[in-house]
């Protein structure tokens, strides 16, 4: 029977990782025929190759994909057990990581994210930007403790726990003439140009097949990879925006920049935070847990 070696998991996923020995060498500050000798001993134990070595590097075969992913479980369970246990020993202290989309991160996750590390400057917390679909993929695969996403995004074996909501709106200059409205359908947007965020590229392809429905397209105007510049070429009057009212909120005043909610059903977004085993959640990343839903309006908690 294989005996389960920490040094050895970590080096096979960095491999896995890096796509070459070399890197992964490089990665851990190890020489690479040590490395080799790491892997080429875990498929002698096992009987069965683990990597398809060529010259352009390594991949996982079907074995060895399925140990990456055990051995990712694996790692973060001893990760999770180090930092508990030195919760216990210590007090308050441990390492957190959260990946979010790029809206929560916008609309309201730092400013939690603040408030609950001034009340526990022992305990870190890294958060990474993400689509949705990569937030839950990530957390699955044992990158993260906690991720943000859409609800949309709920599928597989993880928890979803509800979380927030946010609401579209339409945002455009104060000369547009549009600008008088204080609600509009989305429908009634379609006559005019339209401005692309990359970041919301899953919304952008919504809107195209709400078009389509209806017999109409949307006209991207053009396409920005940022808020700043998104603001700023609606307040110059290039194209009217889709985003969420509570991104644009702060920001409005700022660009006079006017916000007009859609009417459409599908305008109301909703969250949630997605772990792999909430009763596995070390004791760090269960106070963030608890901190981030309490924050939360009671309407905001309902099932989903």
């Amino acid at each position: 029977m294989w005996h389960i070696d920490p040094v050895s998991l970590r080096l096979f996923i960095a491999v896995c990782e890096e796509g070459t020995i070399t890197k992964a060498s490089e990665r851990e500050f190890i020489a690479p025929s040590a490395v080799s000798k790491r892997i080429a001993d875990i498929e002698a134990d096992i009987g069965t190759p683990l990597l398809v070595r060529s010259k352009k590097g390594v991949v996982p075969t079907p074995a060895g994909q399925a140990l990456l992913r055990h051995a990712r479980q694996l790692m973060r369970s001893m990760e999770r057990l180090q930092g508990e246990l030195s919760e216990y020993a210590e007090g308050a202290r441990g390492h957190v990581r959260i990946l979010a989309n790029v809206s929560s991160i916008i609309e309201f996750l730092p400013e939690e994210l603040s408030d609950f590390m001034f009340a526990n400057e022992h305990i870190q917390v890294d958060i990474e930007e993400r689509f949705s679909p990569d937030v839950v993929r990530g957390v699955a695969e044992g990158y993260a403790d906690l991720g943000v996403c859409r609800k949309s995004m709920t599928e597989g074996d993880l928890e979803f726990i509800p979380y927030r909501s946010d609401h579209l709106a339409v945002v455009v200059n104060r000369e547009h003439a549009l600008a008088k409205r204080t609600s509009i359908s989305f429908v009634e947007t379609l006559d005019y140009d339209h401005l692309g965020l990359s970041a919301y590229a899953t919304l952008n392809s919504f809107m195209q097949r709400a078009a389509s429905e209806v017999g109409r397209q949307v006209h991207f105007r053009t396409h920005v990879s940022s808020f700043d510049a998104a603001y700023r070429l609606v307040h110059v009057g290039i194209a009217l925006g889709i985003f969420p009212q509570e991104a644009v909120s702060r920001y409005a005043q700022l660009f006079d920049l006017k916000v007009i909610p859609l009417t459409d059903s599908w305008a109301l977004g909703e969250f949630v935070i997605c772990v792999r085993d909430s009763d596995a959640l070390s004791l760090s990343a269960r106070r963030l847990l608890n901190h981030l839903l309490a924050r939360v309006p009671s309407q905001n908690t309902a099932s989903a």
